[in-house]
This record gives C-alpha cells, structure tokens and sequence, in this order.
C-alpha cells in the first residue's frame, strides 16, 4: 500500500455536517479510539475499538485524503483518530506528509490540527492553500493552538455578546465598512471592495484557527443585533504581543459598548492565551476611539509619527495605546492604573 506525500483534505466539507464542528474539544468516548480495516483501494473501514461499530471511512487516493464520519459518530473526535492512524501507517517508511487545505474549509483544518499537523506556510496559486505537515518523529497529539475557541462559542457582560465573524455576516460587514468615518479611520483609509469583505469573512474561521486573529461582532444582547466589530491581530507572538481594533455602527455609539467590547475581549485574552501586551492605537484627531481605550484600562504609551498610510499616497500619526493584565486587575479593584 502506498501512500501520497502530499494530502488534500478539501473533501471533508461534504463528508462532514455542514457548520458543525466535529473535533471540538470535548472529552474522548470509547468510540473515538478507532482501528482502520483495509477495504481495498486504498480505503479504510472506521472501526470503534472497543464497540466494533462501523464509525466511517477513510480513503487516501492520488494526492487526496477523505475522510466520511457517519451522523451518530459525529464531534466525538473520529475524523481526527482516523486521520492521526493513517498518518502513522504512512509515516512508517517517509520522513514527512503534507495537508494542502483550503482557506475555506475550516473543519478540515480543525481536524488536521487535532491530529498533530503543523502549519509551514501558505501555497500560492488558485485556489490559494494553506500548508501542514507531520513528521515521521511528531508524536501526533494535538498542535498548539495560539488562539483557542471562546467558551461557549461566545462571550457576554449581559449586556453586549462578541461572537466569531461567519460567512453570514457579509451584508453586515459591508454597512460597516460603508460608514464614511469607518473607512477614513481604516487601515489603509479606503472603502473595501465586495470580494474583499466576502473573503474576509468567509477565511475568519481559518484565521482564528492558525492563530494570526480573532475578528468578533459585537452584538446587542437585547435585540440579538450586530452592533459593531472587534478584531484581535496576533501578530507578533515571540514578543506575546497582539493588537486589537473596532468599529461601531453609528445607531450604536455613545452607549459604551465599544468600551465594553474591548474589557470583555481583554479578559479572555489574559486568561485564555499567552499574550503579555495588548496594544491598539487611533489617529490623533480621533478622541472617540481613545476614550474607549482609557475607559477600558488602556494607557497612552507613545506618538508615532507617519506610522500609518494615508490617503493620497500620505502617512498619518498614530497614538499607540497599551494594555497589561495587571491593569485590568487594578482598574477591577478599584485602584485605578500605575504607571512608574
């Protein structure tokens, strides 16, 4: 039996329930530890260890890998101990395999993740791939995430919910970012075109799971409404700092949940991952953005001059904000935030 270098695992939307997730980290069940039986052709029946039911299929073909999950053996962790088991069998005489997924399947990175696969990189072409690999010496257990799922799916004051941006949120997206002072206090400060909105949401699944952001909407738990958005930006992990930043619907404003947004978000970053510094900055002449950040706990820490693209080809100042977890610790106590 021979098996392919390279594996593609764009298959797995089909194969798996749509919008669910299957690998969510929840606990192992007996039927999750699984035996492979040879089917021929390359395929293998998905058998429970301990039950000898029949779970799936797992198939590998040319340079693609299919996973099949049957409904009642579904989110128990069996698409990921199929494909940690055929990785190993095919890692027994090569050094390395490599998972070539789409940016638009985020279950199939799930699952590659759960299953000890690595990102190296992203394969530039059409369509556009994201690139994972296990070796022959990787021990197969779950990689490290950098941004792990929110608890619950969500998070919530009462009073304001962030949930992750989705594919069902482009004409939201798109009165956003039509908002003209939204788009002058962009990055760079121009309208996005449609595609780009459609991607931008259709890829922020994916772009939670390999760790570089988190875009969230915040939304108005009285009325179940999309208020505005909160991104988080990991952009520099060696030095354990990320970036944040938000826009609110004008119907929205002056009602603190921007400022409420920005504590909630900090809260789970402190606790949940390993960033140290949270920055965020605002033009000068935009006093509203940096009354949200002092009222959540952020303190000015410098003026960097000509950070950001203007318009017109022209750079722009930019107040750069910082906040640590001791300071949400401070302002929570009552002691307000100290600065030596």
């Amino acid at each position: 039996m021979k098996f392919a270098d390279s594996a593609s695992l764009d298959s797995f939307a089909s194969c798996l329930a749509p919008g669910r997730v299957p690998d969510e980290d929840v606990p192992v069940d007996q039927n999750s530890e699984v035996r492979l039986e040879d089917a021929g052709d390359g395929a293998y029946e998905i058998v429970g260890t301990r039950s000898g039911d029949r779970l799936g299929r797992v198939a590998l073909s040319g340079d693609r890998v299919t996973v099949e999950v049957v409904p009642a053996a579904r989110r128990r962790g069996v698409a990921t101990a199929a494909l940690r088991e055929v990785s190993r069998l095919a890692l027994r005489d090569r050094e390395r395999l490599e998972l070539l997924i789409p940016w638009d399947n985020p279950v199939a990175l799930r699952v590659a993740l759960n299953a000890g696969y690595t990102r190296e990189g992203i394969r530039r072409g059409t369509p556009e791939l994201l690139v994972y690999s296990r070796l022959a010496t990787d021990s197969g257990e779950p990689a490290p995430r950098l941004l792990p799922d929110l608890p619950g799916g969500e998070l919530s004051d009462g009073v304001i919910t962030l949930r992750p941006l989705g594919e069902g949120d482009v004409d939201f997206y798109t009165e956003l970012h039509s908002v003209p002072d939204v788009v002058t206090t962009s990055v760079p400060p121009e309208p996005k075109p449609a595609d780009e909105i459609r991607r931008r949401c259709s890829r922020a699944a994916t772009q939670w799971l390999t760790g570089s952001r988190a875009d969230l909407v915040i939304v108005d738990t009285a009325t179940g409404r999309p208020a505005g958005e909160i991104d988080l930006y990991y952009q520099e992990p060696p030095l354990a700092q990320a970036m944040i930043g938000y826009s609110t619907l004008p119907a929205y404003r002056k009602r603190g949940l921007t400022t409420r947004a920005a504590q909630l978000l900090a809260l789970w970053v402190f606790a949940e991952t390993d960033i140290v510094r949270l920055v965020a900055g605002a033009l000068p002449t935009n006093i509203g953005s940096q009354r949200v950040l002092e009222k959540a706990g952020f303190t000015r820490e410098a003026y960097q001059r000509q950070r950001l693209p203007g318009p017109d080809g022209g750079r722009l100042d930019d107040v750069q904000y910082v906040l640590l977890a001791g300071d949400l610790l401070a302002q929570a106590s009552g002691a307000g935030t100290s600065h030596a």
